[in-house]
Order: structure tokens, then sequence, then C-alpha cells
């Protein structure tokens, strides 16, 4: 068995997602020549090596719960029965965050973190909104995001008379400050939102403080794995590539030539795009046995990231929310990869 490194950020606002990109089975194939030579990085292996920790990690931030930035906070005048709707937990990640937890009367599937676990659930297994679910606990206002779905869920909310706020449901680093903002201000509580945006963009400067100078530019891979015969890996517009990006690496599935935000890929791909570390969600290395068994997938065994071994995992309610706590998930995976 390999050591295990547990890897916390330093402090945390929130916790939250279950990540979009986790339903956006986008499966194409990754098209490779012959030749499984590794693509070339631009950097040395040695350059690079000197800056990554071997041996599999595992990146966690240090609370189970939301820390809200205020407390007693008074809702705007629509914001009295809050519920908050997305397929990464973001939403309602934010409401706790901002101080109005005491008002949110139903969640997600995503929204999982301690203080919201007495809200009863309105939507269904796949992120769907029940309308009949969400009607039933009275909101005064419902926060949804313009992917959502069933097409007609949202309609079917409105009709009955109830004010619906729509947000975008790209996640970013960069994107998360105007997220909280949009948020607060829909609920009637600007200031905590400036709040909530001063705490989360100095932990994200703190998290960037973290990483080496230079990084040595690794090739990071996130695979969403889900059983031996669904291993994606991701690439543009997946979330994961700008997580990488703002973790001092290149994304393996962009520099890698694909197109789609997930691929389905073979052993051939993988040593093609030769990541230096992975990262996958803990939930997908459990449902092949564990990390050491990712490191067994003929996927992943034969990668500059197999052989050494150097593989992250983090829960999938955390890795990809780009919320309040983006920080701090920064920081538990600099902590994870580099020395």
């Amino acid at each position: 068995m390999t050591r295990r490194i547990q890897v916390t950020a330093p402090t945390r606002s929130a916790m939250s997602i279950a990540p979009v990109w986790a339903l956006l089975l986008v499966v194409g194939l990754f098209v490779s020549g012959c030749t499984t030579e590794p693509i070339d990085t631009g950097a040395t292996a040695t350059a690079t090596s000197a800056t990554l920790r071997s041996g599999p990690a595992t990146a966690a931030l240090p609370d189970a719960d939301v820390v809200p930035v205020d407390s007693a906070v008074v809702p705007g005048p629509r914001a009295d029965r809050i519920i908050a709707l997305d397929r990464n937990g973001t939403l309602g990640d934010i409401v706790f965050s901002l101080g109005l937890g005491t008002h949110v009367v139903g969640r997600d599937r995503s929204t999982t973190f301690p203080s919201a676990s007495r809200l009863p659930y309105v939507t269904e297994t796949g992120h769907a909104i029940n309308p009949e679910r969400v009607l039933a606990q009275n909101p005064s206002i419902v926060l949804v995001t313009d992917d959502a779905t069933p097409a007609g869920a949202v309609d079917q909310i409105r009709a009955a008379g109830i004010p619906v706020s729509v947000f975008t449901g790209q996640r970013s680093v960069a994107g998360s400050p105007a997220l909280i903002r949009d948020v607060a201000a829909a609920l009637g509580v600007p200031a905590q939102g400036e709040k909530l945006v001063a705490r989360t963009e100095k932990q994200i400067a703190d998290a960037r403080a973290l990483l080496p100078r230079p990084t040595g530019d690794p090739t990071i891979g996130f695979l969403y794995i889900r059983g031996e015969h669904l291993i994606l890996l991701a690439g543009p517009g997946s979330g994961a590539d700008d997580l990488i990006e703002a973790l001092g690496g290149r994304d393996a599935g962009t520099k890698a030539g694909l197109t789609a935000p997930f691929t389905q890929v073979s052993a051939e791909s993988m040593i093609r795009a030769d990541p230096d570390v992975l990262l996958v969600m803990t939930q997908g290395a459990d449902s092949v046995g564990g990390l050491d068994k990712v490191l067994q997938l003929p996927a992943v065994a034969d990668t500059s990231a197999g052989r050494n071994r150097r593989i992250v995992e983090m829960d999938e309610t955390q890795i990809l929310m780009f919320g309040p706590d983006t920080g701090l998930v920064l920081s538990a995976l600099a902590k994870a990869i580099y020395v």
C-alpha cells in the first residue's frame, strides 16, 4: 500500500458542490496516432519533478460546514424563504456563506454540508428540478442556473407566482466574485456580498502564494472515473482546465488537443497526453477500489503520473465548486501537488 498525504487548507469559508461536469458526460473519442510518444511539455522532466510530490495524496478542506461571513443578516423583501438550486451546489453554498442559511427552505442534491442537512431535497437524481417539491416549500424566491433541467420546470415555478432569479451555470476561479455579488444582490444583501467577495479573493491570493516559483509548468490531467469502463479526461471548458491553470499547471486534455469538456480515453491516448499529475474525485477513485487501483488502470499506469504515483483525490462536493471556498480548494490542492 502507498503512503497517503492528508492535506487541508488553512481556513475554510464554505463547502459544497457536486460538480456540474460530473453530469456532462460528453463522451467523444480522443483520436491518437499509432505512436505513443509523450507530448513535449516545454519543461525538462528534472525541473518539473523537482517541484512535485510523489505518491498518492488526499486534499481536503478542514471544516465540514459553511462559515457565514456575517450573522443575524436581515434578508431583502423577497428573500425570507429561499431555495437555491444548481448542479454544483454553488448557489446554496453562497446563500449560507452570506449568513442567510436560516432562510433556506429546500436544497438540491449537491448541497450536502451539515448546516443544510435539515432541509428537504427538491431535486431528483441527476439534478432535475421537481417543481411540485419546490412549490410545496412555499418559497419566496428560487435561485437557479441557466442550464436548469427539465426545460419546463422553471416556467412552472414562475407560473405559480414565485420569483425566479437565473444565474450563469459556468464556473471558474475568475467568475466566483461576480457570482457571489449577483446572488447577494438578488437576495438584497449587497454589503454581505462584498464582505464575502473580499474574503474569497484573499483566500485565492493566499493559495497562489503557496505555489512554488517557478512551478515547472507540470502537465496535470483531471480524470472523471465511474468504474473501469468509464474514464473521461477533462479538456477545454470542463472547469478542471481553469482549476489546473490556477494551480500553475497545464491542462493535459487541452494540451493534447481535446475539444470537448470530457472525452473517453484509451491507454494509448493517455500515454500520449502523459500527465505529470492526475486529479480525481474521491468518489470516482472509490468506484474502482481506491487510488492504488486507479494507478493500476491501463490508462494510467504507463503515464508519468502513474509511474511516479502522483495522484490527488478530493471530494466531488469540493473540488470544482468555484464558490466562496475557491481559495481553500486551491490551497489544499497546491499542498497536495507541490513539494
